[in-house]
């Protein structure tokens, strides 16, 4: 049976959930719950597993932090025996626009800790990654209060579409292949108008905690 590591990065708290940061943890959240299964508590990370029209699928979501999460990605390639080119990231990016996705088969770590601890540990670049857009709308010296900042309202109205289609693209990728995948998402998506929102706090003005 072919294996595939799904990864979202993204750092643990409840404090953490809703940042832009996060995006991996809310799109593995997303593809777990279409999978039907649910997370657990293991060894670096929260894991669910799945099979999937004949394919095992591990997600996982480190508990290690964001730029610790090279050491969950090897112990659990090395655990479920899964080829480099069998492993996907799911991560943020600053450079590209909110909602816009870029499936690539490697690239550099764009300045991302996550991409770039797991790159060390790995000991290549080589490996393909699912880069969600969230924009640069910050001042120069901003960008980490900019990530590890909550999304804006109209932006939360927007995400459970644009979270969908990411999720789409990682199923995909597992049953298609990475160039089929890269054809059919790495497209300039239309701005969704709206969709029931992620929860009912999602309604309320979005502040941060003092």
């Amino acid at each position: 049976m072919k294996k595939f590591l799904i990864v979202g990065l993204g750092n643990i708290g409840p404090e953490y959930k809703y940042t832009r940061h996060n995006i991996g943890f809310l799109i593995a959240d997303q593809l777990a719950e279409k999978l039907k299964v649910k997370f657990n508590t293991e060894r670096y990370g929260a894991i669910a597993t799945a099979q999937y029209r004949g394919k095992k699928l591990t997600v996982l979501k480190p508990a290690t932090y964001m730029n610790l999460s090279g050491k969950a990605v090897r112990y659990w390639m090395e655990k479920e025996k899964i080829p480099l080119e069998n492993l996907l990231i799911i991560t943020d990016d600053v450079n590209l626009d909110f909602g816009i996705l870029r499936i690539r088969p490697k690239g550099s770590d764009g300045g991302h800790n996550g991409l770039k601890n797991i790159q060390e540990i790995l000991k290549t670049s080589q490996y393909p990654r699912l880069r969600f857009g969230i924009g640069k709308d910050y001042p120069q010296g901003g960008q980490v209060d900019y990530v590890l900042g909550l999304w804006t309202q109209s932006q939360i109205k927007e995400l459970p579409i644009l979270i969908d289609r990411a999720t789409d693209a990682v199923i995909n990728f597992v049953q298609e292949g990475l160039q089929r995948t890269m054809n059919r998402y790495n497209t300039k998506a239309k701005q969704p108008k709206s969709k029931p929102t992620l929860s009912d706090e999602s309604e309320k003005p979005l502040k941060k905690k003092p």
